[in-house]
C-alpha cells in the first residue's frame, strides 16, 4: 500500500492527537533511505517505552554575522575585520559595505564571542548564528 505525502501527514497528525504528542521528535524527519520512524530501513527497531526524548546535539560551529555599524566607525570596523580574516583592504571594505554579511564561518563559540566583543568595541552590531 502506497501513501501520498498528504496522506502520511494526515496519518501522523491523527497519531499525534491519539497519543497526546504536541511536538514531533527530531528523529521523525524524513531523510532518503530512512523509514518513517527515523530509523534506517532494515535496522532493528528500538524497543521500550515511547516517552523517550531525543536530545539535540549542541552546536559547535558558529557563523559571525555583521548586522550593521555606526557610519563614523566604518574605518575602525574595516580594520577590525582585517585582524581576524585574511582579507585585504579592498575585500574587507567590500564585505563591510554589503551589510548584512557573514564575517567568519564555522568558528568555535569562544572565538565567535571574542570576535563579537572586539567588533562591538569599535561600534559594529554583530550576531552569532
Amino acid at each position: 500500500m502506497g501513501l501520498t505525502l498528504l496522506e502520511v501527514m494526515d496519518l501522523v497528525e491523527v497519531m499525534r492527537e491519539k497519543r497526546g504528542v504536541n511536538e514531533l521528535p527530531l528523529a521523525m524527519l524524513m531523510v532518503p533511505g530512512m523509514g518513517l520512524r527515523g530509523v534506517p530501513r532494515g535496522a532493528p527497531k528500538a524497543g521500550g517505552g515511547g516517552g523517550e526524548e531525543v536530545k539535540a546535539a549542541e552546536k559547535t560551529a558558529f557563523d559571525v554575522r555583521l548586522e550593521g555599524f555606526d557610519a563614523a566607525a566604518k574605518i575602525k570596523v574595516i580594520k577590525e575585520v582585517r585582524t581576524f580574516t585574511s582579507l585585504g583592504l579592498k575585500e574587507a571594505k567590500d564585505l563591510v559595505e554589503k551589510v548584512p554579511a557573514v564575517l567568519k564561518k564555522g568558528v568555535t563559540k569562544e572565538e565567535a564571542e571574542s570576535i563579537i566583543a572586539k567588533m562591538k568595541e569599535v561600534g559594529a552590531k554583530v550576531s552569532m548564528e
